[in-house]
């Protein structure tokens, strides 16, 4: 084995392209490899009928890279393709550089990204469960031997050390990611129980969320124009008017052929997003390639469990498309789509209004008045947290400002008798409701 640089920013980017399957796009490859700090000499790009078991590339062309890295001093071969932990140590042992493909490559911009406890706990996770494959003899003097005094060997080799040890290591952090879960669902708890509607936003990587987010909550959340700028989670309260308030989440981006040891690590963050109100999905309509990317993220959706959740599209970046603001709804017209521009603010308020009305078909907000015999049905509402104000009339009668979710008020009037018409329904958005129908008009 040959002795790994310590610096790997010398790269050259290999492409391959086999007949009858798809590939991720080059382009995005090298996004992601500049985002990963690397200094990209070129990219090559390899056609063959299909992968070749030892190298996934031809020996000629393995030859022919090996020249060239030679010639140009390069630190780190990445391969857009994924590699077996064989085609991988083949790779490096034949080319004499680092070889990482895309998994690695996103894991590595993780790692680089992380900020908080739980992101760093979740990074290291997904990069050990990753190495875990790609383990290779170190030590070859303690292997165990055969003999008299003195030959005989600690009964494991190095190679099954590293192994033990990183087993161990991944049984601790799944551990401490555990209780961290158990924090966030205490806080998912508590939201339920204030009736504080979650609002998810998700996308593909740089289209636009978290400068969204910051435009929304008046927040610092770090925004730039690279693939997975912000990796940490951040919840901010959003007021959506007067009488309501959600609580706003940005959640990491989503890439094509996200790494099965990203979803699994990160499946504590990403249950903010299937147990979310409502997904907010944040496309970039000045990329030639938003359907596809659309298509891409929501095949991510339905892999986390979040594919039945309430969906409101939202085409950003419309000062770059060359598009105006507008509003869309669907058949029932509920709100499908609405096209804005973070960055300059047109069509912000349109997104207020969409999202105040789905979050309104999913509650029921209003007064109720109730008599002196009804003081069981007032004792479930508070139990509910579904009282928001309370108030007496001159006649003795109490008048209660509700807030409660659709599924769980249905339930509760079939158990005490309760009909809907008695609730004095409220739509704190019906000036900005008349708003949207001119500006889609």
């Amino acid at each position: 084995m040959f002795e790994r640089p310590k610096s790997g920013e010398r790269v050259l980017i290999v492409h391959p392209q086999f007949f009858g399957r798809n590939t991720c796009d080059l382009q995005e490859f090298v996004e992601l490899a500049l985002s990963a700090g690397a200094d990209v000499l070129d990219s090559v790009i390899v056609q063959r009928t299909q992968p070749e078991s030892r190298f996934l590339l031809g020996r000629g062309k393995v030859a022919e890279l090996k020249d060239r890295a030679r010639q140009e001093k390069v630190e780190l071969l990445l391969v857009s393709h994924a590699l077996t932990p064989t085609q991988e140590r083949n790779l490096e042992r034949e080319l004499k550089c680092r070889v990482l493909d895309r998994a690695g490559l996103i894991l590595d911009i993780f790692a680089q990204r992380a900020r908080s406890f739980e992101g760093k706990l979740q990074v290291e996770l997904a990069q050990l469960r990753h190495l875990s494959t790609r383990l290779v003899r170190g030590w070859t003097h303690l292997e165990r031997q055969q003999g008299g005094s003195g030959l005989r060997g600690p009964g494991e080799t190095q190679l099954e050390t590293d192994r033990r040890l990183v087993r161990q290591r991944i049984t601790r952090l799944t551990e401490r990611l555990r209780k961290v879960d158990q924090q966030r669902e205490l806080g998912r708890r508590n939201r339920v129980r204030n009736r504080m509607p979650t609002i998810a936003l998700v996308g593909y990587t740089n289209a636009g969320k978290s400068t969204l987010f910051n435009a929304l909550t008046d927040s610092g959340v770090y925004a730039a124009d690279q693939l997975f700028a912000t990796l940490d989670p951040t919840l901010r309260r959003w007021e959506l008017s007067a009488q309501r308030e959600v609580v706003l989440a940005d959640t990491v981006g989503f890439v094509s052929d996200l790494p099965h040891e990203l979803v699994a690590a990160f499946k504590a963050t990403l249950t903010e997003t299937r147990e979310a109100d409502l997904i907010v999905h944040v496309i970039d309509a000045a990329d030639p390639e938003h359907a596809l990317r659309e298509t891409q993220v929501n095949e991510v959706l339905e892999g986390i469990g979040a594919g039945k959740v309430r969906q409101l599209r939202v085409y950003n970046k419309i000062d770059v498309a060359g598009r105006l603001p507008q509003f869309r709804s669907e058949t029932d017209a509920a709100p499908a789509s609405v096209w804005l521009s973070a960055q300059t603010g047109d069509g912000l308020d349109l997104l207020r209004t969409a999202v105040a009305q789905l979050v309104a078909l999913d509650h029921v907000q209003g007064t109720l008045v109730l008599g002196a015999h009804e003081g069981l049905l007032r004792s479930r509402l508070f139990d509910a947290g579904a009282v928001r104000s309370e108030t007496y009339t001159e006649q003795g009668e109490c008048e209660l400002m509700i807030d409660m979710e659709r599924v769980a008020f249905e339930q509760l009037c079939a158990e005490t008798g309760l009909v809907l018409i008695r609730i004095n329904e409220v739509n704190p958005d019906a000036q900005a409701s008349a708003a949207v129908a001119q500006a889609s008009a």
